[in-house]
Parts: structure tokens; C-alpha cells; sequence
């Protein structure tokens, strides 16, 4: 026996991948279907070797419906997802919305998976941001055995980050460098983004710091520990899809290297590429449509007197959204539902 699962942004790029995800894994499924707003009534979506029409998520009833996925913004969210989850329906949010609501829990299942019963509050539960699920994937095995003080993150974050918007202007403004009649001024972005980085996603905050760099920041608070302090600087890169960190992390014990990377070629959703030589790490477009977060350069910070240094990729799409909400799924299936 499966489950009636509903994918809700079933049009958008992650939402589509959500679908992938489900079909990839085998998901109990016994019957699915795909939301998107009346403007995409009837558009056809894959799912597996199946083929769904999109149906109205405006009047769409949850009643008797076991999990519903969220991909859509924070706006249709706060509309939508309270009607579900007041229907019986257990929401996994990929927005923004519900992440910082101390009555709702944020999960990455590879790290605080036992949180997940705080689902009963509100019968629902955040995924976290693409950039923050990554990173604490890679620093919970570390945590347990060192004990985390400090870290310091960049992110190199792709343009799907943003959206088809982001994907479209990098595109656009990309092939316009080669054609001078062409003009793509920024419209997604603050700056170009073609051959360029920009030091800015999402809105700046009166601290200085914009809003991604303090998701970050009290996302890893959240899942991992509040008392591990964090400083982020977040930039976007002309890169189509795969967000890539340089994280450089203060321990409270001595951790060498090499017993790092043998805790991490352990660890759950972890792969380790670290050989130090030309082309022996991960970069963006090798980690396209995987499942891992990669961990490349893991170094000591001789620096500091309890520090390493290391390389972090995934897929954003991926673990950074869609695969994290079907794991939270799987979670759900086995420890709350248990029907498949």
C-alpha cells in the first residue's frame, strides 16, 4: 500500500524535479497528482513513464491525501499550505515561509531526522535553503566528533538558484556577449551576470548582510546548533545549475584532515573527491542531476588552532530542494505513516 502524494508548483523547475525524484526512488505511490495555478490547467508533466495534467490548485481538495510537496513561493504558500494541512494533508514546504516559525520543524534528514515529529504542531515541515542543506550535510559528522565554534561559508550559487528567470538571463546575456547588436540588460539580477559574480542574493538587511547570508546563518542554528556562530557571504556565479562553497570551520578539539575525510567517506549523502592533484575534486557541472553533496580540498587551516578548510558542491535543484523534501518524505513514510 502507497501513498496519494501531491506536488504543488508541479510546472516549475523544482517541482518537476520533485516529480523526477519520486519516480527515480520508487516512492510508494498509489495515486499522484500535479497542482500548478489555472494558467497551467492541463500542461502535461512527466512522472516516471507516466504522463499527468496539471490541475487547479485554487480548487483543489486536500481531504484524504497523505503528503503534499511545496514548490512554489512563500505568497501561494501562506494561502495554500494552511487549507492542506487543515485537510489532513502533512505539507513539506520548499519555501521560505515556515523555516524560522519555532513550531515547525526544518530538516535535513542526513542531520536531525528525530525532529521530524514536530510535524504534529502544524502538520507541516520547512526544507531549508539550497545553500544551508548542503553545507550542514557535510559539517554534522564533523560536529559529532569535534564540536563545531565557528564557521565561515561563501557560496558560489548558480542561477537556477533563481529561478527560469535567472537560467533565461544568464543564457540570453550570454550569447548577446558574442552578438554586439544584442542588448540584455539586468532584470533578474542587480548586475550582469554573464562573465561576471555578483555579491548579492536576495534583499540587504539593516546589518549589512542580505537575507541569504542570514538564512544561512540561523538555518544552521536551527538543524544543527544553536550555538555554533556563522558568517556568510553569498555570491551569485555564471553558473547554470550546482552551488559550490568554500567553508572554513573552528573546531573546539583537534580534527586532523585525513581522519576528516574518513568521517565524511562515511557519513550519509556525503562523497568524498579530495585528491590533491590537478582535476581531483568536484566542480558545478559534475555534480548535475547526483544525489551527493560533494566534499573536495579538505585541508588544515594552520591559522587557527582547531581549523579546517574544505570545498563543498551539489546540486541545488537536487539535495538543495527537491530531493531533500522527498527524503523528508521517505522519513515521514517510515517512522509517521508507514504504509508502504
Amino acid at each position: 500500500m502507497g501513498y496519494r502524494v501531491a506536488v504543488v508548483g508541479a510546472t516549475g523547475n523544482v517541482g518537476r524535479e520533485m516529480l523526477n525524484i519520486l519516480a527515480e526512488r520508487e516512492f510508494p505511490v498509489d495515486e499522484i497528482v500535479a497542482l500548478a495555478s489555472r494558467k497551467s490547467l492541463g500542461t502535461e508533466i512527466s512522472f516516471g513513464d507516466k504522463t499527468l495534467k496539471c490541475k487547479d490548485l485554487d480548487t483543489f481538495d486536500f481531504t484524504g491525501w497523505d503528503i503534499a510537496l511545496f514548490a512554489v513561493g512563500s505568497e501561494a504558500t501562506k494561502i495554500y499550505a494552511p487549507k492542506a494541512a487543515a485537510a489532513g494533508c502533512i505539507v513539506i514546504d520548499n519555501s521560505s515561509l515556515y523555516r524560522y516559525d519555532p513550531a515547525v520543524p526544518l530538516i535535513v534528514p542526513e542531520v536531525n531526522a528525530d525532529a521530524i515529529m514536530g510535524y504534529k504542531n502544524k502538520n507541516i515541515i520547512a526544507n531549508p535553503n539550497c545553500s544551508t542543506a548542503q553545507m550542514v550535510v557535510a559539517l554534522k559528522p564533523l560536529h559529532d566528533r569535534a564540536r563545531i565554534k565557528r564557521v565561515v561559508v561563501a557560496t558560489y550559487q548558480s542561477v537556477s538558484g533563481a529561478g527560469k528567470e535567472g537560467i533565461d538571463e544568464l543564457w540570453d546575456q550570454t550569447k548577446a556577449i558574442y552578438n554586439p547588436t544584442d542588448n540584455v540588460p539586468p532584470k533578474k539580477f542587480s548586475k550582469q551576470i554573464a562573465f561576471n559574480v555578483i555579491p548579492h542574493i536576495d534583499v540587504f538587511l539593516d546589518s549589512g548582510e542580505t537575507k541569504e547570508e542570514w538564512k544561512m546563518v540561523a538555518e544552521t542554528k536551527k538543524i544543527l546548533d544553536p550555538a555554533i556562530k556563522v558568517t556568510a557571504t553569498c555570491v551569485r556565479v555564471p553558473v547554470f545549475v550546482g552551488h559550490s562553497e568554500a567553508v572554513n570551520v573552528e573546531f573546539e578539539d583537534y580534527l586532523d584532515w585525513q581522519e576528516a575525510q574518513d568521517i565524511l567517506r562515511e557519513a550519509p549523502g556525503v562523497l568524498v573527491v579530495d585528491k590533491r592533484e590537478a582535476g581531483g575534486y568536484i566542480t558545478p557541472i559534475e555534480c548535475v542531476g547526483e544525489y551527493a553533496t560533494y566534499v573536495s580540498r579538505i585541508r588544515q587551516d594552520s591559522t587557527i588552532e582547531n581549523g579546517l578548510s574544505m570545498w563543498v558542491v551539489s546540486d541545488n535543484l537536487r539535495k538543495g530542494a527537491a530531493l531533500n523534501a522527498v527524503q523528508i518524505a521517505e522519513v515521514l513514510g517510515n517512522r509517521v505513516l508507514k504504509k508502504g
